[in-house]
C-alpha cells in the first residue's frame, strides 16, 4: 500500500479507537480525571530531561536545557494552573441569577504538534485534552516523530495505570500530509488544537469544523528611556536563550528609545550580544529568511551555528546577533519572523515612534500576537496597552516566557491565540475550558431554584454538583454519536434523560438499558412519574421513557 493511504487508514484505525475511549471518558467523574491528569503530569515532569534530549537530537533545534524547562513548565505549572479547575458536572453556578453551568466534553481532539516545541506540546495538549474528558489522536510533525511518540508513550502509560480508558491518547506513526488532513476532516473529530505553520492553521481551519490555531508571533520589544536597561537586556537575553528562541512568543525586534540607545548598546556587548555590520546583515538576509518565510535550518540553532551558515565566524558563547535595520516589510527582511537568537535592532527618536515602529512590525507577521515593553512610567505602559494591535502586553518580562505564563500570571499555555484579527477564534491562552461544551440550566425569573431530589441537608448548589458529577449514560443522542456500550446505571439513582431527572427504582427498572449490543429497552417510568414534556416526539412510537 502506498505510504500516503496507509496514513489514512492509520488516521482512521485511530480516530475509530479514540471515539471508544471517548466514550468511556464520558462516565468519569472529576476525582477520577484528576487523578489521570495528575499522574500525566508527574510522568512528564520526571521525564522532561530525557524527553528533551531526544527532541534536540533528532530535530537538532533548540537545547537541551531549554527544552527541558519547557517540558517541566508543560507539566508541573500546567497542572498547578488546572488542577481545581472543574470540568466535569457543575463547573459553575449563581445562586442569585438561578443559572447552573454543566461542563460536557467536546468530543475527540486531534492535536496538530509543531517540530519547534515538540515534546512540551504534546503533553500539554493531551494533559488539557484529558483535563476535559476528551480523547486525542495526535499529529506529529515528521521531523519530531521520534521524540513526540516518546512523549505520547509517557503520558499514555501514566493515564493508563491511573483508570483512563484504552486509546485516550493516541499517535500518529506515518505523519504525511495526507493523513493529517484525513484527521482534520474525519466526522468524528470534534476539534482541531493546531499548532504550526500558518500554512498548516489555515488548513485546519477549513476543515469544516471548530478549531483553535494560533497566528505567527513577529514580537518587537520596547525598551524605553525609563527602562533599567541592564533588566531589560538580561530578559530579552533570557528570552532568547530559552531553547534559542523556538517558542513563538520570543522577541523578534528590539526597539529602543534614543536617549538610552548608547546605554543598551554597551549593555548588550557586555551580555555578550554580537551587533552585525552593515554588510554581514546583508549576508545573514538570505540564510535566515528563504523568499518570505524563516529558514527551516536556523530554526532553534546557537547564535555561532547561524551565522556560521553566513560564512561569518563569532564567539561560541554568543548570546544574541543584533541587525541594525532602517525599515520593516519585504525590502527588509530581517524584520520578519526568525525563530532563532537572531533580532532586527532599531532606534526611534521617542516613545511615540517607538510605538509606531512596533505597530509596524506587529503588521508585517505578527499581528494580536504579543508585544513587550521594558518601561516605568506608567502612562507609556497604558498607552501602549490601548494602543497596540496585540493581545498580550508583557511589561518587564522576557517574551517568551512571560506569554506562556511561565514569568507572568498569564494561564500556563502551549498555545496562544491571536485573535480575530489574525483570523483566529480567541485570543486567549488555550487551556482546558476551550475543550469543553458549558450546558446552562436556567429557572425563569421570579421562580423557586427546585431543590434536588435527596440532596435534603445539603447545601444546593453542593448538593448538585456532587450529583451531577457521579457516573452516569450520555442521552441516547450521544450514544448514536459516539458508540456508546456502557453498563446500566444502577437502581435506587437517578438519571438525566431529555433534561428530566427520572427515578431508577428495582420495580421500575431502569430507564434505558444499553446492552452490549447497544440498543436501549424502553421501560414503563415509575410509579407516579409524569412526563413533563409536552407533544413529546417519542410517544408515537412508544419510546418515550415519561410518557410511553
Amino acid at each position: 500500500m502506498d505510504k500516503d493511504l496507509e496514513s489514512i487508514q492509520e488516521v482512521r484505525f485511530l480516530v475509530r479507537q479514540a471515539k471508544k475511549a471517548q466514550a468511556a471518558l464520558y462516565n468519569y467523574n472529576q476525582e477520577q480525571i484528576d487523578r489521570i491528569c495528575r499522574a500525566m503530569a508527574e510522568a512528564a515532569f520526571a521525564k522532561s530531561e530525557e524527553l528533551a534530549r531526544i527532541a534536540v537530537e533528532e530535530t537538532g533545534m533548540g537545547n537541551v536545557a531549554g527544552k527541558t524547562t519547557k517540558n517541566q513548565f508543560s507539566s508541573r505549572d500546567v497542572w498547578n494552573a488546572i488542577k481545581d479547575m472543574k470540568t466535569v458536572g457543575i463547573i459553575g453556578f449563581d445562586e442569585t441569577r438561578k443559572v447552573y453551568e454543566i461542563g460536557e466534553p467536546a468530543g475527540v481532539v486531534c492535536g496538530i504538534v509543531p517540530c519547534t516545541n515538540p515534546t512540551s506540546t504534546a503533553m500539554f495538549k493531551a494533559i488539557i485534552a484529558l483535563k476535559a474528558r476528551n480523547a486525542i489522536v495526535i499529529s506529529p510533525h515528521p521531523r519530531s516523530l521520534k521524540c513526540i511518540q516518546a512523549t505520547v508513550d509517557v503520558v499514555y502509560k501514566a493515564a493508563l495505570e491511573a483508570g483512563a480508558p484504552a486509546d485516550c491518547i493516541t499517535c500518529m506513526s506515518i505523519p504525511l500530509l495526507e493523513g493529517t488532513n484525513e484527521l482534520m476532516k474525519h466526522e468524528d473529530v470534534a476539534v482541531i488544537l493546531a499548532t504550526g505553520g500558518s500554512g498548516l492553521v489555515k488548513a485546519a481551519y477549513s476543515a469544516g469544523k471548530p478549531a483553535y490555531g494560533v497566528g505567527p508571533g513577529n514580537v518587537p520589544v520596547v525598551i524605553e528611556r525609563t527602562a533599567n536597561v541592564p533588566q531589560a537586556v538580561a530578559d530579552i537575553i533570557a528570552s532568547q536563550q530559552l531553547d534559542y528562541g523556538t517558542i513563538c512568543a520570543s522577541e523578534q525586534a528590539v526597539i529602543v528609545d534614543a536617549p538610552v540607545k548608547d546605554r543598551v548598546i554597551e549593555e548588550f556587548k557586555r551580555q555578550k550580544g554580537w551587533f552585525a555590520s552593515p554588510e554581514e546583515c546583508k549576508r545573514l538576509e538570505p540564510v535566515v529568511i528563504k523568499g518570505s518565510i524563516m529558514n527551516p535550518e536556523v530554526v532553534g540553532l546557537a547564535p555561532y551555528k547561524v551565522a556560521a551558515k553566513a560564512g561569518i565566524t563569532i564567539p561560541e558563547d554568543t548570546t544574541v546577533i543584533l541587525c541594525p535595520q532602517e525599515g520593516v516589510g519585504p525590502k527588509w527582511p530581517l524584520s520578519r519572523e526568525k525563530l532563532c537568537p537572531l533580532l532586527a535592532f532599531y532606534v526611534e527618536k521617542d516613545w511615540e515612534a517607538a510605538c509606531e515602529r512596533s505597530v509596524e512590525i506587529l503588521e508585517f507577521g505578527g499581528i494580536g500576537h504579543t508585544l513587550s515593553l521594558h518601561s516605568e512610567d506608567q502612562k507609556v505602559i497604558w498607552e501602549y496597552a490601548f494602543r497596540k494591535p496585540s493581545f498580550r502586553v508583557l511589561i518587564n518580562s522576557p517574551s517568551s516566557q512571560g506569554a506562556i505564563g511561565y514569568s507572568t500570571n498569564l494561564f500556563p499555555s502551549m498555545s496562544l491565540g491571536c485573535g480575530t484579527w489574525a483570523g483566529n477564534i480567541t485570543s486567549d491562552n488555550i487551556s482546558p475550558r476551550h475543550l469543553i461544551n458549558i450546558k446552562r440550566v436556567a429557572w425563569g425569573k421570579g421562580c423557586p431554584t427546585p431543590a434536588t431530589a435527596g440532596q435534603q441537608g445539603m447545601g444546593q448548589a453542593e448538593g448538585l454538583r456532587r450529583w451531577a458529577e457521579q457516573p452516569r449514560q450520555p442521552f441516547p443522542s450521544m450514544v448514536a454519536a459516539q458508540g456508546y456500550r456502557g453498563a446500566a446505571p444502577a437502581a435506587g439513582g437517578a438519571q438525566l434523560l431529555g433534561g428530566v431527572v427520572v427515578p431508577i427504582t428495582a420495580s421500575a427498572g431502569r430507564p434505558v438499558a444499553y446492552a452490549p449490543g447497544g440498543a436501549p429497552t424502553p421501560v414503563v417510568p415509575a410509579r407516579g412519574f409524569v412526563c413533563p414534556v409536552k407533544s413529546c416526539p417519542e410517544s408515537s412510537r412508544g419510546s418515550c421513557h415519561g410518557c410511553s
